[in-house]
């Protein structure tokens, strides 16, 4: 049984751990409403570019579509980049991206592809690495960078490109959260490179397929566009990623507070009570001397 100084030593350094739980979670929470605002005024415009260069693809095809649209002609292999974040104490966000690119990386082995991986982010590293050692194609560390902004989405972007044209991979993925609530940061997969095309029925349905004359033509908007796009694409999954990793960090702070609350209930009781048998115990032992005399 632990003594009574062990006791208010460990209440005090709970207490501590309870401080600072705390104010990660205001932090957080600070930073959540700013990243959460930005991811949110990004998607309408991401949204309908991926309209657009689908309806501008659906209508180019053969060799005049620019490289990027119409891939290598190849489908062997692929490079799913993963976007994870680069500090702890967010729950289980990073673990989850993790499990859905592995997921996402035993399918495509499954039907005989090769598989490589392009890991942004410093907590994801560890796990991939674990499983696929040699299958690592390139890293981007955003560690030192305090806000990420559309500068880290291009450089990204630039690399990307630059090992497609090498030949380096068939298909891109891309593999990154999707902030929903404080509550639920879902991992989501999407094709990266080549850019995915709309069939004319989908592009018709989804409003992109209205009358419209392009000017220059339609391969140089693409070449113009197509960069843009993949630049986009990463800049919304990096905001995305921000804002699930200051609202997965909000909760767990807040859940570590709680339970650092309970055991410090839980240990002033047990302090309590030890005290108190301590203060009957020399009780006892004084009246016992005292009939003895």
């Amino acid at each position: 049984m632990a003594s009574l100084k062990e006791l208010k030593n460990r209440i005090k350094s709970v207490k501590s751990t309870q401080k600072i739980t705390k104010a990660k979670q205001m932090v957080a929470a600070a930073k959540l409403r700013r990243a959460q605002a930005a991811a949110e005024a990004a998607r309408p415009y991401s949204t309908r570019l991926a309209k657009v260069m689908g309806s501008l693809g659906g209508k180019v095809s053969g060799d005049s579509a620019p490289l990027l649209l119409r891939g290598t002609g190849r489908d062997e292999r692929h490079l799913l980049v993963v976007v994870n974040t680069d500090k702890g104490l967010c729950g289980a966000l990073n673990s989850n991206i993790v499990k859905a690119a592995k997921v996402q990386a035993r399918e495509l082995m499954a039907a005989g592809k090769a598989v490589d991986f392009y890991l942004v982010g410093r907590k994801g590293r560890a796990p991939i690495r674990r499983d696929h050692a040699k299958s690592i194609a390139a890293e981007y560390d955003t560690s030192m960078v305090r806000s990420l902004g559309f500068p880290e989405a291009e450089a990204i972007a630039e690399e990307l490109v630059r090992l497609f044209e090498a030949g380096r991979f068939d298909v891109a993925h891309l593999v990154y959260p999707v902030f929903k609530s404080a509550l639920a940061q879902d991992p989501v997969v999407t094709q990266l490179l080549p850019v995915p095309a709309l069939p004319g029925e989908a592009a018709a349905s989804s409003g992109a397929e209205a009358v419209v004359e392009y000017e220059p033509d339609e391969e140089a908007i693409l070449t113009q566009l197509l960069p843009r796009y993949v630049r986009t694409q990463l800049f919304v999954a990096l905001l995305e990623r921000e804002a699930s990793e200051q609202g997965a960090s909000m909760t767990a702070m807040d859940n570590a507070t709680r339970n650092a609350g309970d055991l410090i209930n839980k240990l002033t009781i047990q302090y309590n009570r030890s005290r108190q048998a301590a203060i009957t115990t020399e009780l006892i032992e004084i009246i016992a001397g005292a009939e003895a005399l």
